[in-house]
């Protein structure tokens, strides 16, 4: 491996580009997040999503702050407010580029060809083909800087895979990974 050394005693500075650079060396699971609006279904690219714990059944995803469906998950609502939160497979990695793209349509439109079904839970729209898909209640909001964490109670696991390889984010790429390694 190839490591610069960074002048300066190892000291950077947290602006310009040293913090975004040092982030795309995280590989992390990519998931999407869906959201039965009640005007349309929306759904975003996620690869902040954290398991936070099992007793309470509590997961928590980040989204950024001004995006749509982390207003729509501000909203003040009574029960509270719902969504699912797909686990996406390797083969998905299309889907997850769909969902990421600038102007995207609903996610009803992007998931008219391909297999899902709505939540019974929330509502959401839920592709099939992931390695298991959550649906879930939003407990708690948290802003954090430019970004919104949203801790949310397991509600119900729609599916569960037997088998299948995660779709990861790496250096801003979806690479893929040899079986096993």
């Amino acid at each position: 491996m190839d490591n610069q050394l960074i002048p300066n005693g190892g000291m950077v500075p947290v602006s310009g580009r040293a913090l975004p650079e040092a982030l795309l060396a995280w590989a992390a699971g990519v998931t999407l997040v869906t959201i039965a609006d009640g005007r349309d279904d929306i759904g975003t690219t996620v690869s902040a999503f954290i398991p936070v714990s099992l007793d309470p059944p509590l997961v928590a995803v980040s989204l950024t702050a001004g995006s749509y469906p982390a207003e729509v998950l501000s909203r003040p609502s009574l029960p509270a407010a719902a969504f699912a939160v797909t686990l996406l497979s390797a083969a998905q990695k299309v889907l997850a580029g769909q969902f990421a793209a600038e102007g995207r349509p609903s996610a009803r439109l992007i998931l008219e060809n391909a297999a899902h079904a709505r939540g019974a839970v929330s509502g959401a729209l839920i592709p099939s083909g992931g390695l298991a898909a959550l649906e879930c209640s939003v407990a708690r909001r948290v802003p954090a800087g430019d970004h919104l964490l949203v801790v949310s109670k397991v509600e119900n696991v729609a599916y569960v895979a037997a088998a299948g390889d995660p779709l990861i984010r790496f250096r801003g790429r979806y690479p893929v990974f040899p079986p096993g390694e």
